[in-house]
């Protein structure tokens, strides 16, 4: 089976089990976000709300809640497109296992869009207010395409083939935005559409861009698949669907004909406005900046259409199933796209950019062994890697010798991370760039787009046997408290609130003085915190707390630490200081009053009654 449309899929769904209807009448505001939220985390059914208050238009979400729900949305494709992932970095492989790899020309013949004169998309019209108005978090700055498609074409070198398709923030509403007239357009740093817009502003020429809502599911997965340049998201859509990829013109305009919606206008080349905020996929609100937006010369719509949605907050969340699915496609083709480096892991619970795990190979002194091996090949593939697509956007990048460990699987982060506290050289490992460029929503810097980075490097012999209790004689100084083990060897400590940076420095140094004076055997890292209960009660809390409260050039300390030709080292403890600070966006707090109105739809009897 492939889908032409949402409806298809949600059909498709509901038929086999995988979605559920709500029929009474749901709130946009926070309260459908708050009812996706409790069935994403208790693993439910993706969900159909038929009526959505203040909108013609009912909308789903959740359809990609569960990587088994995803794999079941793409079963008839998701084989033949692996393949061809596979066969681009191993062409070879053709020749090796020819059988299995009978349908990929069909897979091929798919990826190439079509053009057609009928566009199911085009039968209506609508405007902006009439779209469901959905809002996630008290503090957004207004409702948001929470799953779009923006369409864009270079005004250098314009067409299909090589377009640009991508998942970006549209704002609807708010802020100084002209009502059904102008949205948000927020991108990231590092975005193909961001290269357009420069390539309009040359031109002083105002840029077109279409923005797709709905339509076959994989539509909206190719949105958000990190793809080479070279390779057009419009393409993986269509192999991934089955289904070749229609579109039509409308007055310059890119218009992807089956979509359910298709907002279409221009971005003025040097105009903004102040965006945000958004309650984002770190798990803090993303604050209001100036951003390009869209003035919107039409919203066409199919006779059918369905609003689909998901919700942004921390993670784990439904996009967590998309890196999943990310991962499955593209993982193999790691090794071909950076020689040397066997495979690389963003962490979904640290928030993605945050903290990357990856491995590699030592070879550069093959006969070295024991204390003799250290990391030295794998610096070199840690350039590689901050030199990569969307990698170039860690902030943390842990990198080990798969030779050390041959069975070490990167996805298990609690045993990557003690494999790697275990051998590290604490005085020699850690390397620095200060002044660097970072994911536009990582506020644990001073500045946007700004803060630093630090590889963590571990090869050879392990150097430590990590404590799984504190030792006996380990204490603290005054003013800290609650030592919690997070996990071997990691400690979380309670630190005074954090003011200014002076303070911050002078109270990790008052820590690791004392500490240089107390047992700290087989302690690896000390992390400040607020709440070391919280911190250290799983390991999720650990990598959220850790890595996206951190910036690593002024919150890395450590315990005898040296500055020895400009490389920073310490004797250990290393020290984390990942309490909040005053530049620090707000973390994300459900409203009290709609939790318990949400709590009231699935008391016996009502809506929400046996879905939770």
């Amino acid at each position: 089976m492939t889908y032409a449309s949402m409806r298809e899929c949600v059909e498709d769904l509901e038929a086999n089990g995988h979605l559920v209807r709500i029929k009474e009448e749901v709130d946009p505001y926070l309260e459908m976000a708050e009812i996706h939220r409790r069935v994403y985390a208790a693993g439910g059914p993706a969900l159909f709300f038929e009526k959505v208050k203040g909108s013609p238009f009912p909308a789903v979400s959740n359809l990609f809640g569960t990587l088994e729900r995803s794999r079941f949305i793409f079963r008839h494709t998701l084989d033949r497109v692996s393949r061809l992932v596979a066969a681009k970095s191993d062409p070879a492989s053709l020749l090796k296992h020819p059988l299995k790899n009978l349908m990929l020309p069909v897979a091929a013949a798919c990826a190439l869009p079509k053009k057609v004169k009928e566009a199911p998309v085009m039968a209506c019209t609508t405007d902006l207010s009439s779209l469901p108005q959905i809002t996630c978090w008290p503090d957004d700055g207004g409702p948001f395409v929470l799953l779009p498609q923006v369409y864009s074409e270079d005004p250098k070198k314009p067409g299909i083939l090589v377009s640009n398709m991508g998942m970006y923030r549209i704002q609807m509403a708010g802020n100084d935005y002209v009502k059904d007239r102008e949205v948000g357009l927020h991108y990231q740093i590092k975005r193909d559409i961001g290269r357009h817009h420069a390539h309009a502003i040359e031109k002083g020429e105002p840029l077109k861009v279409s923005v797709f809502v709905g339509g076959p599911p994989a539509h909206t997965f190719a949105a958000v698949m990190p793809l080479p340049e070279n390779l057009p998201e419009v393409a993986f859509a269509g192999a991934l669907a089955g289904r070749r990829f229609r579109y039509a013109k409308k007055g310059g305009h890119t218009l992807s004909a089956e979509a359910d919606f298709c907002i279409i206008g221009t971005v003025d080349p040097t105009a903004v406005k102040p965006e945000g905020p958004f309650g984002d996929h770190i798990g803090y609100y993303s604050l209001t900046h100036p951003f390009p937006f869209l003035n919107v010369e039409k919203i066409y719509h199919r006779k059918d259409a369905i609003w689909p949605f998901t919700v942004v907050g921390r993670p784990p969340a439904e996009d967590t199933s998309f890196g999943a699915l990310i991962h499955e496609l593209t993982g193999p083709a790691v090794p071909d796209s950076i020689p040397g480096v066997s495979a690389v892991h963003a962490v979904d619970a640290a928030g993605v950019h945050p903290l990357l795990l990856a491995m590699g190979k030592e070879t550069y002194v093959p006969y070295a062994k024991g204390d003799a091996k250290k990391p030295m090949e794998l610096l070199t593939l840690s350039n590689a890697i901050l030199g990569f697509g969307q990698c170039s956007l860690a902030k943390y990048l842990f990198i080990v010798d798969e030779g050390d460990n041959p069975h070490l699987d990167i996805h298990d982060e609690r045993a990557f991370l003690i494999h790697l506290f275990e051998r590290m050289d604490f005085t020699r490992d850690l390397h620095f760039q200060t002044r660097a460029t970072m994911d536009t929503l990582d506020y644990s810097a001073e500045g946007l787009n700004e803060g630093s980075k630090v590889v963590f490097a571990a090869a050879g012999d392990k150097k430590r046997n990590l404590a799984t209790t504190l030792p006996r004689d380990f204490s603290l100084p005054d003013g800290f408290a609650t030592p919690r083990l997070a996990l071997p060897g990691v400690v979380m400590v309670e630190a005074p609130p954090f003011t200014d940076a002076a303070q911050g420095n002078a109270t990790a140094q008052t820590l690791a003085d004392h500490l240089s004076q107390v047992d700290t055997t087989g302690l690896a890292l000390v992390v400040l915190t607020e709440d070391a209960g919280f911190a250290s009660a799983t390991l999720n809390n650990f990598l959220w707390t850790t890595f996206t409260r951190s910036n690593p050039s002024h919150d890395i300390h450590g315990v005898g630490a040296t500055l020895t030709h400009k490389h920073w080292g310490c004797i250990g403890p290393l020290i984390i200081d990942a309490r909040l600070k005053p530049h620090h966006a707000p973390p994300l707090i459900e409203n009290p009053e709609v939790s318990k109105h949400v709590d009231a739809l699935c008391q016996k009897g009502g809506p929400l009654d046996g879905l939770l």
